[in-house]
């Protein structure tokens, strides 16, 4: 139909945390949503899944963004910036991008993950 119902699933290590709110029919998202959360000592990732929800069928998986513990210790003061969707399935051709903003806060004992969840096109 020429668009999707987007929302995001963020993980991290692999663990779903958040589910954003559904943005119905549109190809452009506008979520701009935050969210802190607690970091685990043995942290590795946190990954961005953007989903097209479907009421008849199984939500389909549009993309995906991974943020690595070694990139955001390459940026201190935080990320933000507009990161390209990398495929989930090698078979499905993946276009379009996602607006975030991704900062650690907190010492090493108890360091806590801000991320905007901001928009996508």
């Amino acid at each position: 139909t020429g668009s999707s119902d987007p929302y995001c699933i963020v993980k991290i290590d692999d663990e779903a945390i958040i589910r954003t709110a559904t943005v119905w029919r549109t190809l452009s998202p506008f979520w701009g949503e935050e969210y802190e959360l607690q970091l685990q000592p043995g942290f590795h990732s946190l990954s961005i899944y953007v989903m097209d929800e479907d009421a008849l069928s199984r939500d389909d998986i549009i993309g995906k963004v991974c943020i690595t513990r070694d990139m955001l210790a390459e940026h201190p003061k935080g990320y933000s910036g507009w990161m390209s969707l990398s495929e989930v399935d090698p078979d499905e051709e993946v276009q379009g991008e996602i607006h975030l903003r991704v900062e650690v806060l907190g010492s090493q004992g108890s360091r806590r993950l801000r991320c905007s969840v901001l928009e996508a096109r």
